[in-house]
């Protein structure tokens, strides 16, 4: 739930970014960091392992200006793709108040996508949480590369909730900042 500080005006959201290993979600972060100015954003936080998968989370605080007189910062975490690091995972959905899904479309990820999606659930549900009680969107990454499923089968299959989709490729940028702008809105829509 989001942090509302009545004293200092303050609300403070914090958005995961969620999927599957290798799936982008630190490179939507990393991208997002590099665009933005120093005033708006904070230092990125990225713990690696030595072939430069996420290990625990990557955290990015966003200064995003002022809503209805309160101070608005959001906090953009990843979760590890891998789900041998299933607890760290559901740690870092405690709290969350936006979730985006990116999802890797190669043809040869699509069954990882709907087990991490399945698995995204089950954490939430530790959490008393649904899809249906948190604003997330779907992000369909990897739109460059040869062998992946139509934006159609994507939906089919990933997107039962028709919950906002966008294609994307993270490592140029498209499709980052439309996703980002999607869950922000969703997450402080929820809160007014």
């Amino acid at each position: 739930m989001a942090l509302i500080n009545y004293a200092s005006r303050e609300i403070n959201c914090k958005i995961v970014y969620y999927g599957t290993g290798l799936g982008g979600k630190t490179t939507n972060l990393e991208y997002i960091f590099k665009q933005l100015a120093p005033g708006i954003r904070g230092e990125m936080i990225s713990l690696a392992t030595e072939t430069e998968r996420t290990l625990f989370f990557d955290f990015l605080p966003l200064d995003l200006g002022s809503v209805q007189g309160f101070k608005t910062k959001f906090s953009l975490y990843t979760v590890p793709g891998q789900v041998e690091y299933n607890a760290s995972r559901k740690l870092i959905l405690n709290g969350v108040d936006g979730i985006v899904f990116v999802a890797d479309s190669q043809r040869e990820k699509m069954q990882e996508n709907i087990e991490s999606l399945r698995n995204m659930e089950e954490n939430l549900a530790e959490y008393g949480l649904t899809l249906d009680s948190v604003p997330y969107v779907l992000q369909y990454n990897k739109r460059d590369l040869p062998n992946i499923n139509s934006f159609e089968e994507l939906e089919a299959s990933m997107n039962d909730r028709a919950v906002p989709s966008f294609e994307a490729v993270a490592v140029e940028g498209s499709g980052v900042f439309a996703t980002l702008k999607a869950v922000s809105k969703a997450v402080l829509n929820r809160l007014s």
